[in-house]
């Protein structure tokens, strides 16, 4: 079995051409259309010059056009690059650049923000529009649906075993990085996952056909509805590779922002199996959406509904408990990052996990920064290292070999990941995440750097200096508050700072509150004092 995405999926084609593969809205695609237009895609790439190895950019909302464009990436034996959608100019010229993109799928809305930095990009061979209603911007560019209906399927073709998986995170520095895998390794990785979640895969992926053949027989293919955003590893990796790699289809919403009630209207629409989602911040709204339905005696039909699977932000015992009134079900909580899973808990009605706790996965260590390792039941801190034995341990960061090497390391003769989680141990050997080494702000799993914002708002000629930290939140596991003096002192509304700011940061880095102080403590260094930043926040804010 040839272990790329683009391969296993050509052969799920093959055995259920038939069976769903993607469904968005009113649009349903069945394996062997998705591996038609795919096929159709590829063509177009290596028209405009991309061959393996080649990189391209997905600058897309969730739809069935992200997942096709993607594995049409997949079939030249490329390598997809996520793009949030939410970067401005600066943030997307910078990603694009750094991860060498040759061609970049986008949503029409967009091309205002093309049309700002396409002329710095010589790199890319072509530009490839998706129609959303929003007036064409960009000259020169490919209307995707024209590569479609003039192009010619690819021939299926054999591919190199040294391809590269990339996906773009948040790094220590604030500016992207593309953390990078072997393709067969990480599938691999992917079969584990399946194995964790409870399918009995056969030993030798050889012989997976048949347990496909199966599944699809008794109409048991997982049903997978991403509730995250596709360009984030959570939703990419656990809401498409997981269930596509067994024959499932995946349902996403189109549109933007986040609304319960579509969840689960969907859910009952699409006979949902799964739903991924990142923590509370998802979680939360969708238990109040099932108790407003409830109260209205308009109860929401969850029978197909098997799983909701979470990563990458805090999910709170408290909400879990409360879905699991509404519905049998496993909640799995997975801890993880782009750099490494870790652990993960699963919650029924018998048994309900504690918040930010987890099963610690065989094979990894808590290494104290004295370089011990902690013991279970001690009390003892430190950082969780991740070995390959139990998970997929990324070949190193794109073009940023000192970080790769901070990062990616030995001890003992075996390699690690430390992607930077503070832990400790518990005696029954479950994990107690205590949060990130560095300042980083996780908010509704977005990584944010307070460096960043700090910058952009410093630009504001009426801003002298700001300080930004992450405070506790119970929506988004934690929100931004930026402390700010003035120039001259003066008072200033904060919702003009905010509007400010608004053309030189993504939203979701805006800060939520704005407390002003007449000045901004700093060691004589000049290096920032969080410390005193939060305890500024915490007087103020009580």
């Amino acid at each position: 079995m040839e272990l790329n995405f683009a391969s296993v999926w050509e052969k799920i084609a093959d055995l259920i051409p038939n069976n769903t593969a993607l469904i968005c809205g009113n649009q349903t695609k069945t394996w062997n259309e998705y591996d038609l237009i795919a096929a159709k895609l590829a063509t177009g790439l290596t028209q405009a010059g991309l061959t393996t190895y080649s990189k391209a950019g997905l600058y897309l909302h969730n739809s069935n056009e992200y997942l096709e464009a993607q594995y049409a990436i997949f079939k030249i034996g490329g390598t997809p690059i996520n793009v949030n959608y939410r970067y401005k100019s600066k943030e997307l010229l910078y990603l694009l650049d750094n991860s060498d993109c040759e061609a970049l799928f986008y949503q029409a809305c967009y091309g205002d923000q093309i049309n700002k930095i396409k002329h710095l990009l010589p790199k890319i061979k072509v530009w490839i529009e998706i129609e959303d209603g929003s007036e064409s911007l960009v000259q020169e560019c490919i209307n995707y649906s024209t590569i479609i209906q003039t192009c010619d399927a690819m021939n299926r073709c054999k591919r190199p075993d040294d391809i590269v998986y990339m996906l773009y995170t948040g790094g220590t520095t604030g500016m992207p990085k593309g953390v990078m895998y072997n393709q067969a390794e990480f599938i691999q990785g992917m079969f584990k996952t399946l194995r964790g979640m409870g399918y009995e895969l056969p030993s030798d992926l050889n012989n997976i056909d048949e347990y496909i053949l199966n599944l699809s027989d008794k109409e048991a293919l997982p049903v997978s509805l991403v509730g995250c955003p596709l360009m984030h590893g959570t939703g990419m990796w656990l809401g498409c590779f997981v269930p596509h790699n067994l024959g499932g289809a995946v349902v996403t919403i189109p549109g933007l922002g986040f609304d319960p009630g579509k969840i689960w209207h969907e859910c009952s629409r699409s006979k949902v199996t799964n739903i991924v989602i990142v923590g509370d911040a998802f979680a939360r709204p969708m238990l109040d959406a099932l108790e407003v339905a409830e109260r209205n005696n308009e109860p929401f039909d969850l029978d197909s509904l098997q799983q909701i699977t979470s990563s990458g932000v805090m999910w709170s015992a408290e909400v879990k408990t409360g879905l699991l009134k509404h519905h049998d079900m496993r909640l799995m909580d997975t801890m993880g990052s782009t750099e490494g899973g870790m652990g993960a808990s699963i919650s029924t009605r018998d048994s309900t996990a504690d918040t930010a706790t987890f099963k610690l996965n065989p094979g990894m260590i808590v290494l104290r920064d004295n370089g011990d390792l902690a013991q279970p039941g001690s009390d003892e801190t430190g950082l969780l290292g991740i070995s390959g034995d139990v998970s997929m341990i990324p070949i190193g960061y794109y073009k940023d070999p000192v970080k790769s090497a901070e990062t990616f390391k030995e001890f003992k003769g075996t390699r690690y990941s430390f992607p930077g989680d503070y832990a400790k141990i518990a005696s029954d050997g479950s994990i107690i995440l205590l949060g990130r080494g560095s300042n980083c702000i996780n908010s509704a799993g977005e990584k944010i750097y307070p460096e960043e914002v700090e910058e952009a708002l410093k630009q504001d000629p009426l801003i002298l200096d700001c300080l930004v930290i992450g405070v506790l939140d119970d929506r988004f596991g934690q929100k931004i508050v930026a402390v700010v003096s003035t120039t001259g002192n003066q008072a200033i509304d904060e919702e003009v700072l905010l509007n400010n700011a608004r053309g030189r940061l993504a939203g979701y880095k805006l800060p939520k509150i704005i407390l002003f102080s007449e000045i901004i403590e700093r060691a004589p260094n000049g290096k920032a004092n969080y410390k005193w930043a939060k305890s500024f926040v915490d007087q103020k804010l009580g």
